[in-house]
């Protein structure tokens, strides 16, 4: 009987984490699109000032959750293909790297080992609850 093989085995890390980025961006950008509509209603903005704020909304958000799914993928697939496992701590590394990239505009040491701490726990956790 041969063994199951992960088509992850065979496709670049480059290419996982564009199909990462492209499909988080484009759920950031909706995400977006709807907050966006929301806010600039509830702030009483019309015409193109409310265009404008929705556009900003959208554009900022798609970027941040495609940034985010690109460092996430990009340091797991490495790590993975480093380590040639496939167990939590691939997880819990990009976890921790990426959660640190996000807060790493707050220039504060505290936020970013917070973040890194808090983001590598819900993906070790989220890894952990897929695999069983």
């Amino acid at each position: 009987m041969e063994e199951e093989r992960d088509i992850r085995d065979d496709v670049p890390c480059s290419s996982i984490t564009s199909e990462s980025v492209v499909r988080f961006g484009t759920g950031g950008a909706i995400w977006g699109l709807c907050i966006g509509l929301y806010d600039s209603r509830k702030n009483g903005l019309t015409g193109f000032s409310r265009a404008s704020y929705v556009v900003k909304s959208v554009g900022k958000l798609g970027l941040q959750c495609g940034f985010f799914a690109g460092i996430y993928t990009g340091t797991q697939c490495g790590v993975e293909r480093y380590r040639r496992k496939k167990d939590m701590l691939n997880a819990s590394i990009a976890g921790a790297v990426s959660g640190a990239a996000i807060a790493i505009k707050t220039r504060s040491l505290t936020q970013v080992v917070g973040m890194a701490v808090l983001v590598s726990g819900i993906t070790s956790a989220a890894n952990v609850a897929r695999t069983n």
